[in-house]
């Protein structure tokens, strides 16, 4: 058990949070979320004991093994990868050390000390499972993109991403009761993530999770803590339902407020009406006092929503971009070879594949960054491409203000529409005469994609436009995105964002790049379930591959599809009809009852099984178009 009392903490004249107090049980799951600045850095530090606060005590149960990692960690060590992930287990290193010492010295002959020295170190690798725990470090490190080669490399060779990717592994590898992470998807590449949020899954851990992904924030957490204004506020569900409490707290509060305006509005002409009258004065300044002792209730002001319309691009060919035979090598090492594909107008196309695969190479490689080694990159009719760098220090000019640079980059634009933009995502009227160097890397992320959008482009070429944003900022891109009309080729790690953009995902390996219609969970289902040889030219589901089956074959199946579809059908009713109903019981409920809870727990549930049901027919819907094809293709 974890127990905060009364935290007070302030920097300067500034408070962080003032008077928290909580507990928490070791197998609870939290999101602690809020915005830029809340404190959820800090929070974690204090909570660990890195941060001493002004006031109040944490106290962590004797029983309970805790573990935090930072968002960012200076690692030294000349040890291997494997090795200083071995090194997590203690006792067990110094008694391998000690193994390896003496047996490389065993030929010069042992006193008898040291030969027991020896026979003690053996016992120890036994009794502690020296085989099993090597393998244990390997499925954590492999799992975390570590390749073969990589575990075998010295630590202090490693970037500071992959000496994170090593912190992180080390902390798995302790199996803590209860895990502090800040930040820990940070350094991880899509297929790191999934294998992360895959082993929290069925860890027995709890913890408390910074993480700026909804993705992780909706699937692993059963709580979430929001700091805002120095306060704590808790909420039972995952992001989802967290979002849903708040807005209705804001409709109640909304309602509470017009509410008390009406009252004050009425009492204070009543008292203006009572003020004429002498015999009522006294009755009046009465009335006033009890006026004025009223708690006003104040509105926190409304979140900024983006209002961005793309100007009008010139509409491209039927097939806005062909890659023909692309090899590419950095030296001595292959990187891709005879990679093909098509991508046609109005497509949100991602590219997939784990860190060192290639997949960023490619995407330089299409964007004309770097030359391939051979085969050709063609842009199709009346294409006019705009291009998202991923590392904005080489493009951002530091000596000039946000708004000097945007209007350089976009001189067909006016002012008011440049300022309309800088202003929806999020740069107030004084931001905007910030200098370039001085912003922080979410800051100049979000200035080259404003750029970007006002080039009146028809095919976008973003290389992890996600990197440094926050939660709200993320929101506020894919708003903007999902209005463009145009064509899409991206990058990106966020498994949310890649979900409710793209429309089909292209996965690089080595030797071939395999096209998946849909987004990246129909990706995933479709990858584990049918394995894809649909290539990368074809706009056919992946996973829907014909067959060899006869006429009487593919309508025995047909007719079973159609019965499930009409089953699933009537369960997509069902679920529908109970959620409306159970959204219009919440105006029958207190916020914040017991009851209020069993309603928002029990809607967070059902939405959760239409969602799956609706995939399960769009799916077997699109078996059906396939079979029926078959069948047409059969009789010709």
């Amino acid at each position: 058990m974890i127990q905060a009392k009364n935290l007070s903490l302030s920097f300067g004249e500034q408070p962080v949070f003032d008077n928290l107090s909580f507990i928490i049980q070791p197998h609870q799951r939290i999101g602690l979320v809020g915005a830029n600045g809340a404190g959820k850095s800090t929070l974690l530090k204090t909570l660990t004991g890195l941060q001493i606060p002004d006031e109040g005590t944490t106290v962590i149960s004797g029983q309970c093994k805790v573990a935090y990692m930072p968002q960012d960690m200076v690692l030294h060590s000349t040890k291997s990868v494997f090795d200083e992930a071995l090194a997590t287990f203690q006792e067990l290193y110094q008694a391998l050390r000690v193994v390896t010492e003496l047996e490389s010295t065993i030929t010069q002959g042992l006193d008898t000390a040291r030969i027991d020295e020896y026979s003690e170190a053996q016992q120890c690798l036994m009794d502690l499972g020296i085989e099993r725990v090597k393998q244990e470090i390997d499925k954590v490190l492999t799992g975390l993109g570590f390749s073969e080669e990589q575990q075998k490399q010295p630590v202090n060779t490693l970037s500071v991403g992959w000496k994170m990717r090593l912190v992180l592994a080390k902390l798995l590898l302790q199996k803590a009761d209860f895990y502090f992470f800040d930040e820990p998807t940070n350094h991880l590449d899509i297929v790191a993530k999934d294998w992360f949020l895959q082993f929290l899954s069925t860890s027995k851990c709890g913890f408390l999770l910074v993480c700026h992904e909804r993705y992780f924030l909706d699937t692993l957490c059963t709580d979430i803590l929001e700091l805002a204004h120095g306060q704590a506020t808790w909420y039972k569900g995952n992001y989802t339902a967290y979002e849903q409490q708040k807005e209705h707290a804001q409709q109640a509060l909304e309602k509470a407020y017009e509410q008390q305006q009406r009252d004050i509005a009425r009492k204070t002409a009543t008292i203006e009406r009572f003020r004429a009258s002498a015999s009522k004065a006294k009755m009046a300044q009465s009335m006033l006092k009890e006026l004025e002792a009223i708690e006003r209730i104040t509105l926190p002001p409304s979140p900024k929503t983006i209002h961005f319309q793309f100007g009008s691009a010139t509409r491209a060919g039927k097939i806005v971009l062909k890659a023909e035979n692309l090899s590419f090598s950095f030296g001595p090492k292959k990187i891709f070879s005879h990679i093909s594909f098509e991508i046609h107008r109005g497509e949100r196309v991602a590219f997939i594949a784990p860190n060192g695969t290639g997949k960023t190479t490619l995407f330089n490689v299409v964007a004309g960054l770097y030359r391939p080694e051979a085969g050709s990159v063609t842009f199709g009719h009346q294409v006019k491409h705009a291009l998202f760098a991923q590392d904005q220090n080489t493009v951002l000019p530091p000596h000039k203000t946000i708004f000097e640079h945007v209007v350089a980059s976009c001189p067909t634009k006016t002012e008011q529409e440049i300022r309309g933009i800088l202003g929806a995502f999020l740069f107030s009227h004084d931001a905007i005469n910030k200098k370039l160097s001085v912003l922080s890397g979410g800051e100049k992320n979000r200035v080259s994609m404003i750029t970007v959008l006002l080039q009146d482009a028809n095919l976008l070429m973003l290389d992890e436009p996600t990197n440094h944003l926050d939660m709200q900022s993320k929101e506020i891109l894919l708003k903007a995105l999902l209005n463009f009309n145009g064509t899409m080729v991206f990058v990106s790690h966020d498994h949310d964002f890649i979900n409710k953009l793209a429309t089909r995902i292209l996965e690089l390996t080595p030797d071939k790049i395999t096209s998946y219609q849909g987004n990246y969970t129909e990706y995933l289902y479709q990858k584990h379930q049918v394995p894809s040889t649909i290539p990368a030219q074809s706009n056919a589901p992946a996973s829907l591959t014909p067959t060899s089956k006869s006429s009487a074959e593919n309508n025995k199946a047909l007719f079973e599809m159609r019965k499930n579809i009409k089953k699933l059908e009537q369960s997509i009713e069902h679920y529908e009809h109970k959620i409306k109903d159970l959204e219009e019981h919440f105006t029958h409920l207190v916020y914040g009852s017991t009851d209020y809870q069993a309603n928002v727990d029990q809607l967070s549930e059902l939405r959760k099984n239409l969602a799956t049901t609706m995939e399960r027919w769009e799916n077997l819907q699109q078996e059906i178009d396939l079979i029926n094809k078959r069948l047409i293709d059969l009789k010709d």
